[in-house]
């Protein structure tokens, strides 16, 4: 049951855009007690299908820059062999530390993000009043 509200959960947020991968493998290794390096393999996985999908509904309504994505493809594909090898190569440990890294910076640059938005629009609002 948790595998299927898992994949829920992971699916939702992967299909707005945020990156449902993050979440699904915080959540594999922190419910489920998977090892680092197989929730993250596991997440390579989860990413295909649908990834797929967000491609397909996103080409349909013409959000897309397929010169952009193609040139963007092209490197991400070069990183992500980079970044398995040295993910093959590195202590679980560590990468654990990495992975707790990454997202506090994500959660510091959404936490300014919001409070950038707040000042901009309590100005806004104040400029209204006079």
């Amino acid at each position: 049951m948790s595998e299927i509200l898992i994949g829920l959960v992971s699916g939702i947020v992967s299909g707005t855009g945020m990156g449902g991968g993050t979440i699904l493998i915080f959540l594999l290794s922190f419910l489920m007690g998977m090892e680092q390096h197989v929730a993250q393999a596991t997440n390579l996985i989860f990413f295909i299908p649908t990834s797929i999908v967000a491609i397909i509904v996103n080409f349909k309504n013409k959000n897309i820059d397929t010169k952009l994505a193609i040139f963007i493809s092209i490197f991400g594909i070069l990183g992500a062999i980079i970044g398995a090898n040295i993910s093959i190569h590195t202590d679980v440990q560590i990468l654990k530390k990495c992975f707790g890294g990454f997202l506090a910076i994500i959660a510091i640059h959404e936490i300014y993000s919001i409070f950038k938005l707040y000042r901009k629009q309590y100005k806004n609002n104040k400029k209204e009043r006079k």
